[in-house]
């Protein structure tokens, strides 16, 4: 018989305990799932949101489990001790947890009769697979990304160049900052959360892919935006990358730019069931040797395809399936962005989400591509 699943952790840093229970509260509480109940021990402030919100079947009080207990206004038993109890009035002396259950609790729980191991692999491995409702939330969270794309790209097209190439919109230099604030505000005002952590990297910044970007924006230089916001009620995560340049690009920066979205259409286009994710990952990184960019070490900085194709996408920006160890099947939901990094010349890539079906793929993001703005 399986061991009882159970969780102590707050939904919005555990997609495990979003899942099963639905429901987003700021702070951390008790989640079990045994005998094929699901139940939740939670603070009095959660009780009555909880009723009506949580996918539950049992929702308990902490603080009267705590009264219970012998608390006083001045005595509270630890943590563990209720938590304790409370799996104990379950009649459950061993739970399964997450590989990234606290090292402390777990120790503490053990001294109180309860003997929490992790799990082997994926607490619900359910979760990789999306059904129709989930892909609903995760085009919706689609969606903001692009409300906030939209608005960079306002913005961009707004600004005015200066004779030293800086940018100018508001009569104020724009900058990584500036643009990623209204990136921001856009996705907040939509539904979405103000994350703070969209990427505006420009010039020698774009070539390293996941620096955020900081300082004055220039023109006729590779911009790579990169937005992944969270929507505010469900939890589902976004993503989309668009790379631009504001005036006029080089011939290399187009040539770059076009090698890199190729390399995108190869991807997507062998994206079906059936298909391993490591070789579309190798077909595209080929690709691009072929045409001139291969993936190495020059002058002491990484240049070429160095990241992955493409990742999982759901209640964690990152999550099951990983692009290259995956052999694709319906409802895995996947980005698809591959890039192309060479200081001097630039970065580029292009991202989108993609829905695997019973006969192909089909795209989640719609935003245009388009280089020159």
């Amino acid at each position: 018989m399986p061991r009882s699943i159970f969780l102590y952790a707050a939904p919005d840093t555990s997609a495990d305990l979003l899942h099963a229970t639905g429901f987003r509260a700021p702070d951390p509480f008790a989640f079990l799932e045994t005998a094929g109940r699901r139940a939740v021990l939670l603070s009095d402030l959660e009780i009555d949101r909880a009723k009506t919100e949580a996918r539950v079947d049992d929702i308990e009080s902490f603080s009267e489990l705590e009264r219970s207990l012998g608390a006083s206004s001045s005595v509270r038993p630890p943590l563990e001790a209720v938590l304790a109890a409370w799996l104990a009035s379950k009649k459950v002396k061993a739970v399964r947890v997450p590989a990234d259950f606290p090292f402390g609790l777990a120790r503490a729980l053990k001294k109180h009769g309860i003997d929490a191991k992790p799990a082997k692999g994926a607490l619900y491995p359910e979760r990789e697979l999306k059904a129709p409702a989930e892909i609903e939330g995760l085009a919706a969270a689609t969606a903001l990304a692009e409300t906030g794309m939209a608005r960079a790209m306002e913005v961009l097209r707004g600004s005015s160049i200066r004779r030293d190439q800086s940018l100018v919109w508001c009569r104020k230099p724009l900058t990584s900052e500036i643009l990623r604030f209204e990136i921001e505000c856009a996705i907040l005002r939509a539904g979405g959360e103000a994350r703070g952590d969209s990427i505006v990297a420009c010039g020698e910044q774009a070539c390293d892919p996941h620096a955020r970007g900081t300082g004055p924006l220039k023109a006729r230089q590779l911009i790579i935006v990169d937005i992944f916001p969270r929507h505010a009620r469900s939890g589902w995560f976004g993503d989309i990358t668009r790379t631009v340049v504001r005036g006029r690009p080089s011939e290399a920066q187009q040539r770059l730019w076009e090698t890199c979205l190729e390399g995108q259409r190869i991807a997507l286009g062998q994206l079906a069931p059936g298909v391993a994710g490591r070789g579309i990952h190798n077909g595209v990184k080929d690709f691009f040797t072929r045409s001139g960019y291969p993936t190495r070490i020059h002058n002491g900085r990484w240049e070429g395809f160095f990241h992955g194709t493409g990742h999982g996408l759901g209640l964690e920006i990152h999550e099951s399936p990983r692009f290259a160890e995956a052999t694709f099947q319906p409802g895995h939901v996947v980005t698809v962005e591959p890039g192309l990094y060479i200081p001097g010349t630039g970065g580029v890539r292009h991202e989108d989400v993609a829905v695997v079906t019973a006969t192909g793929s089909r795209l989640l993001t719609s935003f245009p591509k388009e280089l020159a703005l």
